[in-house]
């Protein structure tokens, strides 16, 4: 027990401290876009290259983390990660350069949120799986959150480049200490010798059986439109957030990045109560109570916007806790979909197909920003959250169904 309640913490800590990358730009994106003058198309495309890049490189590290150990993967991935930020913090200078290093960012950066949950995975059994899921994707939320608190005031103190590096400098870290500290569980083990009885190595190979099965298919459907709505938000709300009228009032940039950051670290227990309502009242119905409230927030917000200081604190905890509470209970939910030796490759596929969705998500909305307004653009999430509702639907009716009409299920 306790041995995995260390890994668990070794492979959380390493995500917590990578993922103030990602978020590190979206947390100083005004400084960035008055600096370079910047649209609200190009800044989105800054935003969505990091995606793009993660989007390249998830299913070859998914299947890495399968083939072989996800340890080296997520040890290189971290430091690789940690150096383009802090290359996007030293040198570049425009959209071009920042889109590059922020593009090569994201390449590095999975080789460590799925083969980390690949980790997580082969040490925790199917009935404390969601908890567990919920604690390591809880550290992706609340490293979102602390990237905002720490960049947005870092940046109002000395500027947004001392900000991106000091938030870069902890990947760096994270790398080697995860590769000195983690262990295979036995049960990756286990699996690794009866390969090498067998004399098969496990078969760099994409498994199509993946495409027949339909709970699998629907549970990505759910992450992809979830994905739509969360990285919007994550990306975009600062912005929205530095033209309401009580932030402005009561101080601006500073105060929209610390609300910002407390939404999204609020997050880490939306994952955690997710996780752990799912292995209680099941998977499906977690997932569609959070999408629920989250589209509803989503669709009202900009309305909303008069609302006092108080008032809007309490709307935006809520928002953050159902924002994320989705998240962990649909991964595990694909874990449990497939066979034990597919499931890094599953998880990247997924996270594929998701985060495909956060490529063109910024990109829509900035659009819609630069048409129509706030009111529009966040009409745009609200939508995602609808459509992962319908994804829902279909994940609760094949988990249900027998196992014969799932193909490529667990072996």
């Amino acid at each position: 027990m306790r041995g995995r309640t260390r890994m668990l913490a070794v492979a959380t800590g390493t995500l917590l401290l990578s993922v103030l990358v990602w978020f590190n730009y979206s947390a100083v994106l005004p400084l960035i876009v008055e600096d370079w003058g910047l649209s609200g198309t190009d800044a989105g495309v800054i935003f969505g290259a990091f995606q793009a890049g993660y989007m390249l490189a998830i299913i070859p590290m998914g299947m890495l983390a399968d083939r072989y150990s996800p340890r080296p993967v997520v040890a290189v991935g971290a430091v690789g990660t940690g150096v383009a930020s802090l290359a996007f913090a030293g040198v570049a200078d425009g959209f071009l350069v920042g889109t590059a290093l922020r593009f090569l960012g994201g390449m590095a950066m999975a080789g460590i949120y799925v083969p980390g949950m690949r980790f997580v995975s082969d040490w925790y059994p199917e009935s404390e799986r969601g908890r567990a899921m919920g604690v390591y994707v809880g550290g992706f939320s609340f490293s979102s959150g602390l990237s905002f608190l720490l960049a947005s005031n870092i940046a109002a103190a000395v500027g947004w480049r001392t900000a991106v590096a000091a938030t870069s400098v902890g990947a760096l870290v994270a790398g080697p200490a995860f590769l000195a500290l983690a262990r295979e569980s036995p049960s990756a083990t286990a699996r690794g010798d009866e390969s090498g009885e067998s004399g098969e190595s496990g078969g760099f190979s994409f498994d199509l059986s993946l495409l027949r099965n339909r709970t699998y298919l629907s549970a990505v459907g759910v992450y992809s439109f979830h994905s739509w709505e969360v990285l919007g938000v994550r990306n975009w709300l600062l912005a929205f957030l530095v033209t309401v009228p009580a932030v402005v009032a009561a101080g601006g940039t500073a105060l929209a990045g610390t609300l910002v950051g407390v939404t999204m670290a609020v997050g880490g227990a939306g994952n955690l109560v997710g996780g752990w309502l799912s292995d209680r009242i099941g998977r499906a119905r977690t997932v569609a109570v959070a999408l629920a409230v989250s589209g509803l927030i989503s669709a009202s917000i900009v309305a909303l916007a008069g609302l006092s200081l108080p008032a809007l604190v309490a709307l935006l905890l809520v928002y953050g806790l159902a924002l994320t509470a989705d998240s962990s209970p649909t991964s595990t939910a694909v874990t449990e979909a497939v066979a034990d030796d597919r499931v890094g490759t599953a998880l990247s596929v997924q996270s594929f197909v998701g985060f495909f969705a956060t490529v063109i998500s910024p990109v829509v909305f900035g659009l819609a920003l630069d048409y129509s307004g706030f009111g529009l653009a966040f009409v745009t999430l609200a939508l995602g959250a609808a459509a992962g509702l319908v994804c829902t639907a279909a994940l609760s009716r094949f988990r249900s169904a027998p196992a014969a009409d799932t193909a490529g299920g667990p072996a």
